[in-house]
């Protein structure tokens, strides 16, 4: 694979573009940003990257940067997918993106459909387009349709997140705040019985009792698994993922404030949208490894995890449940060790992955998919590969003897 454009050198992209440096078959790499002084340090020290401001707005820019591109890799907030996926296909390059929603142009499910939908369009230019091929999703998708396929039918999945870091310095989200509050508001779209169903925002709490940590309460949370999961892996009766942690309580009351809306409210003649200001107000995620060093070493009140995707169904006639906990570098760990934060520790290097799969071309389909959809063998090698980065998965299976 000679030339690849990535598509945004924040904390996502600029791990995806640092490890690609490393890989033998790749001779050429883009980082493209708007922001050309982010794109320039990114490549500081690299031996195959080169920096270029692009404005993803404008097709042209696009497609003048992945001239000659074997692979996109889309490291951007999904408002651009569209956009970034037609140019793909006009130059015949093959497509990566970490996320398809949430977005304002459309609904969440829509979000996921609309780049299904161009799926013909890459099969007939023999084109390959990867879509929601981060941690979660991605890692997600692969952890639940690998369990799936150990049933003899699936009827269950549900994706346990719970993440509760809290520092000394207040930081409430270590990602985009605007995305995080942003998914937090929406109301949260289920699979259950047949269909998609969209349910109250921090909705229907549950108490689960999370390996190493105890009991925690989980609520609904907005997420593309269950968006992906009923439409990739048959007979699925319910899916959905639940979200909790320090972060998701402190969002919480933010809402019942009224402080997450998206209607402009009237304050002293002045038309102000709540979430606006309160994204607005809300300190960035410490991005640089000095940032992320300084932030540990001021102290952390909380540092606590889980991961989990929970797959249920039958095997042999019996009731079985299987309990995946992915394992990742905690901010303590992912900041001595890598330099960044274990957000951006576990979806940009699960990104990176799925890029090396296009690199050594090890992906068969063609057209618009999500991890769901690839093949055993690759999604076998994808969780090999994940290991040798220190993410791994335990899997713990619990059946009915009679």
């Amino acid at each position: 694979m000679k030339k690849i454009l990535v598509l945004g050198a924040g904390a996502q992209g600029s791990v995806v573009v640092r490890h690609l440096d490393r890989e033998a078959p790749v001779k050429e790499i883009v980082s493209a940003d708007y922001d050309p002084g982010a794109a320039r340090t990114l490549v500081k020290g690299l031996k195959k990257a080169k920096a270029l401001q692009v404005d993803a707005n404008n097709i042209e820019e696009i497609l003048a940067a992945a001239r000659g591109a074997q692979l996109i890799v889309n490291a951007l907030p999904p408002e651009f997918n569209p956009t970034v996926m037609e140019a793909a296909l006009k130059v015949g390059a093959n497509y990566q993106d970490l996320a398809t929603g949430p977005v304002k142009a459309c609904g969440f499910v829509e979000s996921v459909t609309r780049e299904l939908d161009l799926s013909d369009k890459f099969k007939s230019a023999g084109l390959c387009a990867l879509i929601c091929a981060g941690s979660a999703p991605g890692l997600t998708s692969v952890v639940g349709r690998h369990g799936a396929d150990k049933l003899d039918s699936c009827q269950r999945i549900e994706i346990l997140m719970y993440d509760a870091i809290w520092t000394k310095r207040f930081i409430p989200f270590w990602w985009s705040p605007s995305t995080a509050f942003g998914d937090m508001a929406m109301r949260p779209t289920i699979w259950k019985d047949g269909k998609f169903v969209e349910v109250e925002p921090f909705g229907d709490p549950v108490i689960e009792d999370l390996r190493g940590i105890g009991p925690r309460r989980m609520v609904y949370h907005q997420h593309e698994e269950a968006i992906t999961y009923p439409l990739f892996i048959k007979g699925l009766k319910y899916a959905a993922l639940r979200y909790g942690g320090a972060n998701l309580e402190y969002a919480n009351k933010l809402y019942l404030h009224g402080l997450l809306g998206m209607e402009p409210v009237d304050i002293n003649g002045a038309k102000v949208v709540p979430l606006d200001l309160v994204c607005r107000l809300t300190p960035p995620a410490p991005s640089t490894p000095q940032e992320i060093r300084e932030v540990v070493e001021e102290g952390i009140d909380i540092e606590e995890g889980a991961l989990v995707v929970r797959i249920e169904g039958l095997k042999d006639g019996k009731e079985v449940r299987l309990d995946n906990y992915i394992n990742a570098p905690g901010l303590t760990e992912a900041s001595k060790k890598y330099g960044m934060s274990h957000e951006t520790a576990i979806t940009g290097q699960c990104a990176f992955l799925f890029t090396k799969l296009f690199v050594h071309n090890r992906i068969e389909h063609r057209g618009v998919f999500p991890p769901e959809a690839l093949e055993l063998e690759t999604r076998e090698h994808y969780l090999q590969e994940a290991a040798k980065l220190d993410i791994s998965v335990d899997e713990i299976v619990e059946t009915r003897l009679a």
